[in-house]
């Protein structure tokens, strides 16, 4: 039997966690902190594979284990590595209170509307957009993804001025930065994101949340999690705010939605964005979104339209492909105008997406250089024609079909470089 105990935020370890442990594995800090039993292996963490391959030799012979861990192990814990391993029937899990539990608890805010991302491990610029898009934030740092890192990203992270951003947007972000949380040395401090850039952390960190003051407390919940999901998309255009009718059309932005596919720690750019549409709708299903619109009237279009979905939206007023270069890189970008600038938009955008560009035109003659600027970046290009009808009322109660204007929706996925070693890239 493995005994999983998670310690280190308060919670004082139980005497019987130990009791008949002939190993205990565990950080530096938490092995330091408990009087072993006496002949009982002790197994500093590092790498994982020494320490699990020696857990199973002691599993292996019934031999008891235990494993101590920060807060709850079970989540972004080592009961996950441990239950793939040993499977769960193996495991005792006791967990303690988790660093993020511990942290909004310090600062009086519930968390049941908060999204936690780890950035222990993995890409920064997730946990980076996840905290552009959302107004209450837990992240879990690691080593090179800290306060510091996090403040420098976030401190440009909105790409507009406050005068051309909308509201929600524009709302300023604090980082709540707890180190050492439940030990002597526990330090809890808010922090903006320039402030937390500037500073040397050490390696004390728990946790740090990134909050929205404005927005800390929100309608009671029955889900957890961030904002709930939406029950649709694609919405009418009576849904924004636009100018005669210079917006892209529902069935558009249905198929423009599904190519792009915006999620939560995504970035989505909008270029040439009218009403914004697109940028709302990809911030309404959980991704970052920037807006890049050249005329004024529409940066405020824009603002209102995120105002009134509740929703962060980035405006910049400038055009393309001249304000591209200051943006941070997107996962995916809509591109619904450019005129004879489209080609030039088309590669800048192609440049720099990690995974998509989607491009809409009404004239045709644009076609062919736009998918010849998506190849030439080294996309896989496909497309449709899109010419739908509505249901129109007549007099007399009947209905008749009104057509839309023809659009045609181009997508570019960037192909995958093979990895080298594998199967792909050896020449057969």
């Amino acid at each position: 039997m493995i005994t999983v105990v998670g310690t280190g935020t308060g919670a004082s370890l139980p005497a019987e966690a130990l009791a008949g442990a002939e190993l205990v594995v565990g950080g530096r800090r938490h092995l330091d902190a408990v009087r072993l039993p006496e002949g009982a292996e002790r197994i500093v963490l590092g790498p994982l594979a020494p320490a699990l391959d020696t857990i199973a030799e002691y599993v292996g012979k019934d031999r008891p284990v235990t494993v101590l861990a920060s807060g709850d192990p079970g989540f972004f814990g080592i009961v996950r590595v441990l239950a793939e391993r040993f499977g769960a029937q193996a495991l005792d899990v006791r967990p303690g209170v988790s660093s993020v539990a511990a942290a909004f608890a310090r600062v009086g805010l519930p968390w049941d509307d908060a999204v936690v991302v780890s950035a222990h491990g993995r890409e920064l610029r997730t946990a980076v957009n996840v905290c552009r898009a959302h107004p209450k934030v837990a992240v879990l740092t690691g080593p090179g993804a800290g306060p510091a890192e996090l403040g420098a990203a976030l401190r440009h992270a909105f790409a507009g001025t406050p005068e051309a951003m909308s509201a929600p947007a524009a709302g300023a972000r604090v980082l709540v930065v707890a180190s050492a949380l439940g030990s002597a040395r526990e330090n809890v401090e808010w922090v903006t994101p320039a402030e937390a850039a500037a500073r040397d952390w050490g390696a004390d960190v728990s946790v740090v949340l990134c909050l929205d003051e404005a927005r800390t407390l929100s309608a009671v919940r029955t889900v957890a999690g961030g904002r709930a999901e939406p029950a649709g998309w694609a919405l009418g255009e009576d849904e924004f705010a636009h100018r005669d009718s210079m917006i892209t059309k529902f069935e558009v932005r249905a198929l423009a939605l599904a190519r792009l596919g915006p999620r939560p720690g995504d970035l989505v750019w909008d270029i040439g964005a009218g009403s914004g549409s697109v940028a709302v709708e990809c911030a309404r299903l959980g991704a970052a979104a920037v807006a890049v619109e050249k005329a004024a009237d529409g940066v405020e279009r824009i603002a209102a339209n995120a105002r009134a979905h509740g929703v962060y939206v980035d405006v910049v007023c400038d055009m393309a492909p001249d304000a591209l270069p200051g943006l941070p890189d997107p996962d995916a970008v809509f591109i619904g105008g450019g005129g004879a600038e489209l080609p030039a938009i088309v590669t800048a955008c192609a440049a720099r997406a990690r995974r998509t560009v989607v491009v809409a035109m009404a004239a045709l003659d644009r076609v062919p250089a736009a998918r010849a600027a998506l190849t030439g970046a080294g996309f896989s290009c496909d497309g449709v024609l899109l010419q739908s009808s509505r249901l129109a009322p007549l007099p007399g109660e009947v209905t008749r079909l009104a057509a839309t204007n023809p659009v045609f929706l181009l997508w570019g996925s960037r192909i995958p470089v093979p990895e080298e070693g594998s199967e792909e890239g050896v020449a057969q």
